[in-house]
């Protein structure tokens, strides 16, 4: 007991309340000294951290700049349309070549398409010579026809040429021609069915020159005489049956007393025909 203090502090506290007592002080010291994260463990929240605000420099920085120019799609997009007005473009025209020419047995070229109203054709060639028994035999003219007049041609004149070789010892120095293409009716009428010309088809012979200087015409050779060179004409008729499909003399009507029709036309239901005269 201690004198001149009250009664209830004279009396000593149980020992629970100062073992609890302690415990607080303790517990406090801890938390004062402690690190942040014992702090939020301990159910201390810190307050949010505020990012700062950018700078003028950097938020200019960070807006890309307006383009100079528009896009190609753009300015694709701002054009005006195509005029209705404009023409469509002609369908393309797809040609063949001929192995004729390819393989030498006629000299030319080809030529583009020709389109003359219903007549024409998608492979017309020039023609100038054909090759006949190791020779380049000359055409009077250079013609415009197809790839299978082109190939029909080199036999047959190789065939006349040893004819007047073996007949009069004289071989064919150019071939006198006439009509090749040309966008017509049959013998020229007014109406009917196109001629085979008009396709370039068909070709008008109007004689030979030979190599020992004579010229031979169908008129007057054709029914002429051996001089006129009558013989050859007469063969190179019969030989022209057996490689064209049409074959027109001056014996078959008055259109060809001057001149030999050769063509390609298709005759009977088969196209196995051939009108030789």
């Amino acid at each position: 007991m201690i004198d001149g203090l009250p009664e209830r502090l004279r009396q000593p506290e149980p020992p629970r309340l100062r073992c609890k007592g302690m415990l607080n002080r303790v517990l406090l010291l801890a938390l004062l000294l402690a690190p942040p994260a014992m702090a939020v463990a301990a159910g201390t929240v810190p307050p949010p951290r505020v990012p700062p605000e950018p700078s003028a420099q950097a938020a200019s920085a960070a807006v890309p700049p307006p383009p100079e120019r528009p896009s190609q799609m753009e300015e694709a997009a701002s054009e005006p349309p195509a005029s209705s007005s404009e023409p469509p473009k002609p369908p393309r025209d797809y040609q063949v070549a001929c192995p004729a020419l390819m393989q030498g047995k006629v000299e030319g070229k080809a030529l583009p398409p020709i389109h003359e109203g219903q007549c024409g054709l998608q492979s017309p060639l020039a023609i100038s010579a054909v090759a006949a028994n190791g020779r380049s035999i000359p055409l009077s003219t250079t013609i415009t026809t197809d790839c299978g007049m082109a190939t029909a041609l080199p036999d047959w004149v190789a065939e006349v040429d040893s004819y007047a070789f073996a007949h009069d010892k004289a071989r064919l120095a150019a071939i006198n021609v006439s009509t090749n293409y040309e966008c017509r009716n049959v013998d020229h009428a007014k109406s009917g069915n196109l001629s085979f010309h008009a396709f370039a088809d068909a070709l008008d012979i109007m004689g030979f020159a030979l190599s020992d200087g004579r010229k031979i015409s169908i008129a007057p050779g054709f029914n002429g005489t051996p001089e006129q060179g009558r013989d050859i004409l007469h063969f190179a008729r019969d030989a022209a049956c057996t490689h064209f499909m049409t074959v027109l003399s001056p014996d078959a009507d008055s259109f060809h007393q001057d001149n030999m029709h050769l063509d390609l036309a298709c005759h009977g239901k088969a196209c196995t025909a051939r009108l030789c005269e």
